[in-house]
């Protein structure tokens, strides 16, 4: 008579089901190795059918689960080795974060870790370049931040507070050429004036014409 406690499999691995579970359990029961590798080989095959959403890459993790699944007891010739059974359910060590406190929360770190990269920078003409994207990306984060009240002159007195004085760009220069507006801000802006010129000039010439016509016609 068969013991059906004996026999019960109790699920690691519950989205694995029991039959793989069974067949795991048998498959450290073989006692010829070279037999057991061969195996394992299929099921681990079979273990990648039942979940297509597991990409070449995931192999080691699929035989990770065989591991896990035989209890640590499954002795084959595997393209990976068997993982620690002391780091499973080992909670992970806790992420660090970066130590100081970010001056102006709204811009974040990485504005403040441009900054630094600016300061560096020798060449003239390369640094101010800088200066104006630091200063688009800090403004297109201060309009989400706060929309009113908002000036170029706030973004380069951020700047300056941010690299302690040592980086510096003319708020006329800035505020003339809307340097620190996104270049399709820029193109927008230079396509409407260009094309109020257009219209005054248009109108301007039927006007004109208007008054040669009424010149002919008299």
């Amino acid at each position: 008579m068969i013991d059906n406690d004996k026999h019960k499999q109790s699920l690691i691995l519950k989205e694995y089901g029991k039959n793989i579970q069974k067949l795991v359990t048998y498959i450290t029961t073989v006692p010829d190795k070279t037999k057991r590798t061969e195996y394992a080989f299929t099921l681990v095959e079979l273990m990648k059918q039942l979940n297509p959403h597991l990409k070449a890459e995931n192999d080691q993790k699929l035989w990770d689960d065989l591991y896990i699944m035989s209890d640590f007891q499954l002795d084959v010739n595997a393209p990976f080795p068997m993982p620690e059974k002391e780091l499973l359910g080992k909670k992970p060590q806790p992420v660090g974060y970066p130590e100081g406190e970010v001056k102006f929360k709204h811009y974040g770190r990485n504005i403040e870790k441009l900054i630094e990269r600016a300061i560096e920078i020798e060449n003239d003409e390369e640094q101010e370049a800088a200066i104006i994207y630091i200063g688009q990306l800090m403004r297109s984060f201060h309009s989400t931040w706060n929309r009113e009240n908002f000036d170029d002159g706030i973004i380069i007195d951020d700047i300056k507070t941010l690299s302690k004085g040592k980086l510096h760009i003319d708020l006329e220069k800035v505020k003339e050429n809307a340097l620190f507006e996104t270049n399709m801000r820029r193109d927008f802006k230079n396509g409407s004036q260009d094309s109020d010129q257009n219209n005054s000039g248009r109108r301007s010439k039927r006007r004109n014409n208007g008054g040669n016509y009424k010149k002919r016609r008299n």
